[in-house]
């Protein structure tokens, strides 16, 4: 039998750097173990004074958050660094989609840098843009792409917010998903309207069914890996969401069987979880936010109240520890950290500091032009919606 010689890389040996990011520093990365980390951090950020902005989201170690000039979720923090126009570098303490939207947003002299180019995002890399394009051809030769509304949520890539951007859809966070659904409606007419829901099916769905009153079952999945996403002709013209068969990988996590257990154990507990949660763990929440309304139900809790959170772990652990005078538990029963968010540790915000001290910008995110334009004709019409706040 023919032996077939597969590119199988064993762990630490070898790189293809075609298919991996951030799999190598140009320099050296200082030691996790080097007790000098914090102060080097300290040093790199006086010496480059106002010259430096450091974004760190709420999902960050730490160690790092400790460094950030502001927090927040992704979309605000791109629209903080567009707020500080003298700031020639911007460190996105991040993902890879966020350090796009803040190269999107902000002037061509600022360079937006990552700190790992590993620090990516699972639910933006299930929407690639071949497949949408071929979706949306696929979508035509159903005869129902005049009807269809893209609209994609803020994790995802530049590239997939331009094709919104050139077909008429829009960008959404979760705070105003169902505002961006009210206007992509409203675009077609006689209620005949479709939307795809890009990347994520569970903020979709729930979105639509909780919030716009559309039937669970009026709302299908585009698996991209089925041809013809897996749906039948007559399953397109009935439905109303055509969500992308895309999660996140941590809220995706949480489960109906926790969430039980943790109601028994807790008589009177609160379950409190982001949007891109399952529907079914949706549906046994008490309440059900963005990261920002998260954070804002916890602070304004009252004191002795017990809470139980699906969301990022950092993040709860943070809440945690800065209210003591509620319980604040964990909405799964194993750490459930964002692992590509994580890979922004110390040794590479030190790393990305001191090379910008020493005057070589490093992981630099940059979106082409024509990209960029089309972006912001979608994240545009997202700003121009009426009422909600534009927060993740």
């Amino acid at each position: 039998m023919a032996t077939i010689d597969l590119p199988l890389l064993p762990l630490g040996k070898g790189r293809d750097l075609d298919a991996e990011r951030g799999v190598e520093c140009p320099g050296d990365l200082p030691a996790a173990s080097d007790p000098d980390l914090v102060e080097r951090a300290r040093a790199a950020k006086a010496t480059l004074g106002d010259r430096l902005f450091v974004l760190g989201h709420h999902y960050q170690r730490d160690e790092v958050i400790q460094f950030a000039d502001v927090t927040g979720d992704s979309f605000k923090l791109a629209r903080d660094a567009a707020g500080r126009p003298d700031a020639e570098f911007i460190v996105f303490c991040g993902v890879h989609f966020m350090a796009e939207s803040a190269d999107i947003l902000t002037s061509p002299t600022q360079r937006v840098v990552l700190p790992d180019l590993a620090a990516g995002c699972s639910m933006a890399d299930m929407a690639r843009l071949r497949q949408v394009e071929d979706a949306w051809d696929a979508m035509a030769d159903a005869g129902i792409q005049d009807s269809v509304v893209p609209v994609t949520y803020m994790n995802s890539s530049a590239d997939i917010k331009a094709f919104c951007g050139r077909n008429g859809g829009v960008v959404c966070t979760s705070s105003n998903a169902d505002v961006a659904l009210d206007w992509a409606f409203a675009q077609k007419l006689a209620g005949a309207g479709k939307i795809l829901f890009l990347p994520d099916q569970h903020l979709g769905r729930n979105t639509a069914v909780l919030q716009m009153g559309i039937a669970l079952d009026e709302c299908v999945v585009w698996d991209p890996r089925q041809p013809g996403g897996g749906l039948t002709a007559d399953e397109l013209q009935k439905a109303r969401m055509i969500l992308w068969k895309g999660h996140c990988s941590v809220h995706g996590r949480f489960s109906e069987d926790v969430v039980d257990e943790l109601r028994a154990k807790h008589p009177g507990i609160n379950i409190l979880v982001h949007p891109e949660c399952t529907h079914e763990v949706v549906l046994k929440a008490d309440l059900v936010g963005s990261t920002e309304f998260i954070i804002k139900t916890i602070e304004a809790a009252e004191p002795g109240t017990v809470w139980a959170i699906g969301t990022e772990l950092n993040l709860v652990k943070r809440l945690a520890d800065a209210h003591p005078d509620k319980t604040i538990v964990f909405l799964d029963r194993n750490v459930c950290y964002c692992s590509t968010m994580n890979r922004i540790d110390l040794p590479h915000l030190v790393w990305a500091l001191e090379n910008l001290v020493a005057g070589q910008v490093v992981n630099q995110i940059t979106v082409d032009s024509e990209t960029e334009a089309d972006a912001l004709v979608a994240l545009q019409r997202m700003l121009d919606l009426p009422g909600k706040s534009h927060r993740d």
